[in-house]
């Protein structure tokens, strides 16, 4: 049984995770804005505490083994104006440095600090191949992503192991990006974006849960760990599977010009892509539950 801290813990990935903790036994505490809305959402036996980063009111960290943050605004499916791009990089990066700051002040500190990141570090590469060695992108997301990671790393300099899972796009059961991949399809009106050539990186939700659990766990994790399957897919081949899985076709190609005239810049994540390979996961000896792009959509539609 481990004592454990985490923000987000209201979103798709974070409710898992907490639901993950309690069922091995862990003693869970949630850092939330609103706790009465976090108490319908969550189920019993978590504690919630009031936190409003950056800073106007603070947890005590003292005596948690673990803290895992997985709180930001959402970046994207969304239209990036300025002020939009400027929440997302301050909700996470801001958000960080504090909890950073408070990890420090712990007595005794937590012996981990788990933050999310995403594969959008990487900017835009086609079909390379990308390892946890790979170098940043240069686009806005990628740039957001350097900024996070390294409040984050700072961490480590007073002894606290720093995991930082980059997070492809996660299928799963109850939410997530696929329910509004699958929406159109359901009206017949699905298929691929653009050109259908951008790589998806994805992983299924089982096996975020487990990574993440893996990363409080194993001492030897450390850094940022590719949380992606080993199996990454076109978004053509990808709407072929949704297609086949919920018996719809998936042969409207939605315009990458359409996309650009919704969401602004805020379309690139959309229209561009980039094949995350698990390297350290894999040299860990980690087994995906789900390394097959049909598997893994088929259960999460299930």
């Amino acid at each position: 049984m481990q004592k454990i801290v985490i923000s987000g813990g209201t979103g798709f990935i974070g409710s898992a995770l907490v639901r993950a903790m309690l069922a091995r036994g862990d003693e869970v505490t949630v850092l939330t804005r609103d706790p009465t809305r976090a108490r319908g959402a969550l189920p019993g036996g978590v504690r919630l505490e009031r936190w409003e980063p950056p800073g106007s009111i603070d947890p005590t960290l003292s005596g948690y083994s673990a803290v895992v943050h997985l709180a930001g605004e959402r970046a994207v499916g969304t239209r990036w104006t300025a002020e939009t791009k400027q929440q997302i990089l301050t909700s996470r990066v801001r958000s960080t440095e504090r909890l950073v700051e408070l990890v420090e002040k712990a007595a005794p500190r937590p012996s981990v600090f788990v933050c999310a990141s995403a594969v959008g570090y990487y900017g835009a590469h086609g079909d390379e191949p990308l390892d946890e060695e790979s170098p940043p992108g240069s686009d806005f997301l990628a740039q957001v992503a350097v900024a996070w990671e390294r409040s984050a790393a700072r961490a480590e300099t007073f002894g606290v192991r720093v995991v930082r899972p980059r997070f492809g796009i996660v299928f799963g059961r109850g939410g997530g990006a696929l329910a509004e991949m699958v929406k159109p399809f359901k009206l017949f009106v699905g298929g691929p974006i653009a050109s259908g050539r951008q790589v998806v990186s994805w992983v299924h939700l089982d096996d975020a849960i487990s990574v993440l659990l893996r990363a409080i766990d194993d001492p030897e994790l450390q850094g940022p760990v590719n949380v992606t399957s080993p199996n990454a897919v076109t978004n053509e081949e990808l709407s072929h599977v949704i297609g086949k899985v919920i018996h719809r076709p998936s042969a409207v190609r939605v315009p990458a010009f359409a996309l650009r005239a919704r969401f602004g810049d805020g379309a690139e994540p959309l229209v561009t892509g980039q094949r995350a390979v698990p390297t350290a996961l894999q040299r860990a000896g980690y087994v995906f539950h789900f390394p097959n792009a049909e598997d893994a959509v088929r259960n999460a539609l299930g």
